[in-house]
């Protein structure tokens, strides 16, 4: 559980805002239940009192086990949930990534759709277990086919609901740009430590933008960095000072150590007109379209991430700009999610009341 606000600490956080935003701009009335501290443009933020920065033990990393003591992170959701009760809804979605949030929904009176932003997790999978079991099953969504692969190894995923990025609102250029961009949390599983190196290998400028989401890992990234005058490490930035960093780069790179889930940073870079060099894992197959927009290398192969670097100028920036356009953009995601909230509200009143 984290704020909402510019500079969003994650895709899942950044998509959440966006599509909030253009829901409310096709016409829903939309309360976003966030942390305390979050701001969406044009949406309301229903501030139930959380304080984030009182559950950072609780913040997702991966591979590492949960918190011995869930019990705060449970209360927090339950508050969360109890004041989402004492209101009028047609759907609640939840983006929430953890079990808590999943097990406070079961059973209250509005149709759920979970959306899932997560690799598949043991205590996640549990929970949706028992809420597919109650009176009321919520529906189950993933942000990309790839994440729904791996998520059906353990439970039933009703459909794909896409992430997706504000073409019309991203910059972007058709003449090549100069280094490298890695913009992501300082966490083992975005890659940044993997980032300068294949940049250092392929002798390409890099500047890296985030913020120290795992101390110790963050600690790696700077000294890694250190002394190193092609290496430039940035705090994390609002996403429109972002957008035209990476509009002026030659690449980026996303060099993920995990599944990614969809890749929005990836998304981003393509709608920027800017090819993505990247680890092929997870979401990231479905979002680069290797060898046109970017390029896809086994995981771990920093020579062969390097080489790409390379060649990655080659590419057609257009061709970029015309992928995110047509399968990335945002509001066909909005038009997606309109389409199954009103199947969830046909079925919903068309079933016999008991």
């Amino acid at each position: 559980m984290s704020p909402i606000r510019e500079p969003q600490c994650g895709g899942a956080q950044a998509f959440l805002a966006d599509l909030a935003t253009g829901l409310v701009r096709h016409g829903h009335d939309v309360d976003v239940f966030a942390a305390s501290g979050s701001e969406i443009d044009g949406a309301r933020v229903v501030d139930v009192g959380v304080d984030a920065s009182t559950l950072q033990q609780f913040l997702y990393r991966a591979g590492s086990s949960p918190p011995a003591d869930p019990a705060p992170f449970a209360a927090a959701y339950a508050r969360v949930f109890d004041a989402l009760g004492t209101r009028s809804y047609d759907v609640v979605h939840n983006h929430a990534f953890d079990a808590p949030a999943i097990r406070s929904a079961i059973g209250i009176a509005v149709p759920v759709i979970h959306t899932l932003h997560l690799p598949p997790e043991s205590s996640v999978a549990n929970a949706l277990r028992d809420a597919s079991r109650a009176q009321h099953p919520p529906v189950i969504a993933t942000v990309s086919p790839a994440q729904a692969d791996a998520w059906r190894e353990s439970i039933e995923v009703d459909m794909v609901l896409r992430a997706g990025v504000a073409t019309e609102r991203i910059p972007w250029s058709a003449i090549p740009g100069s280094g490298a961009v890695f913009a992501g949390r300082f966490s083992p599983e975005k890659g940044a430590v993997d980032a300068i190196a294949i940049s250092r290998r392929a002798g390409m400028s890099i500047d890296l933008y985030g913020d120290g989401y795992d101390d110790r890992y963050a600690e790696r990234v700077v000294d890694a960095a250190d002394r190193q005058p092609d290496v430039r490490v940035h705090p994390a930035v609002p996403r429109a000072t972002l957008w035209r960093a990476v509009a002026a780069a030659a690449t980026v790179l996303c060099p993920a150590s995990w599944d990614e889930p969809f890749g929005l940073v990836a998304a981003e870079a393509q709608a920027c007109g800017t090819p993505v060099v990247a680890y092929r894992r997870g979401g990231l197959q479905d979002v680069i379209v290797d060898g046109v927009t970017g390029f896809l290398v086994e995981p771990g192969d920093i020579d062969a991430a390097a080489a790409a670097l390379g060649h990655a100028g080659e590419l057609d920036r257009t061709a970029c700009r015309r992928h995110a356009e047509a399968h990335l953009d945002l509001e066909a995601v909005i038009d997606a999610h309109e389409r199954v909230y009103r199947g969830i509200l046909t079925s919903t009143l068309a079933a016999p009341r008991v």
